[in-house]
């Protein structure tokens, strides 16, 4: 496993899908802040509410930009279903299934025990430093006004 990324760290670049299949780079999204929000696994209650709260909060993250994501080992099909059956409107949620856990890997983020990533939130600033990080206890929901109050 690799060490934990910590504030000041440069993330490393990655293309990732979305649910809809869609590509998402991180490189492509400098000019704005950008949370990386780790859930350990899709159809979980934690994880459920995880990415329900960011998909309700989308809009006043956006609106102090900054682009939010949630990622986790799932494949894409199970990724796509799972954002249907919680009718998330806004939020893409990322596979890291192949290489499995590759993104979490490269941020230090992955449990390799378990065969997925920690609970984590990690704010990229505009130029993909790490601004902040906070790395969760897995059966721990994050609290988005925590990092809505960084912002």
């Amino acid at each position: 496993m690799t060490e934990q990324i910590k504030v000041g760290d440069q993330v490393r670049d990655f293309t990732l899908k979305d649910q809809d299949g869609n590509d998402v780079t991180l490189s492509s999204l400098r000019g704005k802040k950008v949370l990386l929000s780790f859930h350990p696994l899709a159809w979980t209650p934690i994880c459920r509410d995880q990415m329900k709260a960011l998909d309700d909060l989308y809009d006043r993250f956006v609106a102090k930009g900054v682009e939010p994501l949630g990622l986790s080992v799932d494949p894409i099909p199970s990724k796509k279903a799972w954002a249907d059956s919680m009718g998330i409107r806004s939020l893409k949620l990322l596979s890291d299934f192949w290489p499995h856990g590759a993104v979490a890997d490269s941020l230090g983020l992955f449990i390799e025990k378990h065969g997925f990533s920690g609970r984590a939130n990690v704010l990229v600033d505009e130029e993909g430093r790490v601004q902040w990080v906070k790395v969760y206890e897995l059966k721990t929901l994050p609290d988005f006004e925590e990092v809505l109050n960084l912002l």
